[in-house]
């Protein structure tokens, strides 16, 4: 059963037209630029819906992660996490994701981090969105 919001803290708003290899803009005019194919290289460099997924994870993993820490007293202000984001052929035919999210936090030892993570990964709408709906690992470095 999805999780209802009890409150609307912010919305926002993207418009897609050419699918994949199209154009995005966002309501704020913030986003507004050409998409190319996943694998698509040329000499000028595009983004794909799963370039911006992975921006989108990222961030908000390591705004989760913060969070996390902080109720534990813990600096990750020098963390780095990283989504990567892989799309291909699924199971039932079509197609799908898969995230890894790298996540590195200095000065922090390994289990401690390992917990971090876990935590971050409960808290993070973007994981709560993604839960039993695609594979996400997690990864500490």
């Amino acid at each position: 059963m999805p999780t209802a919001l009890t409150k609307v803290a912010y919305t926002t708003a993207a418009t897609a037209k050419g699918g994949r290899a199209g154009h995005v803009s966002s309501a704020d005019g913030v986003v507004d630029f050409d998409l190319a194919q996943p694998g698509t290289f040329t000499g000028d460099p595009k983004a794909n819906p799963e370039t911006l997924f992975a921006a989108g994870y990222a961030a908000c993993f390591q705004g989760a992660l913060a969070n996390r820490a902080q109720t534990k007293g813990v600096d990750t202000s020098d963390s780095t996490v990283t989504a990567a984001v892989s799309f291909g052929p699924a199971e039932d035919g079509g197609f799908g994701l898969a995230v890894e999210l790298k996540v590195t936090i200095p000065g922090v030892d390994a289990a401690q981090a390992q917990e971090l993570v876990e935590l971050a990964h409960a808290f993070c709408p973007y994981s709560k969105a993604t839960r039993d709906n695609i594979a996400v690992t997690l990864t500490v470095e």
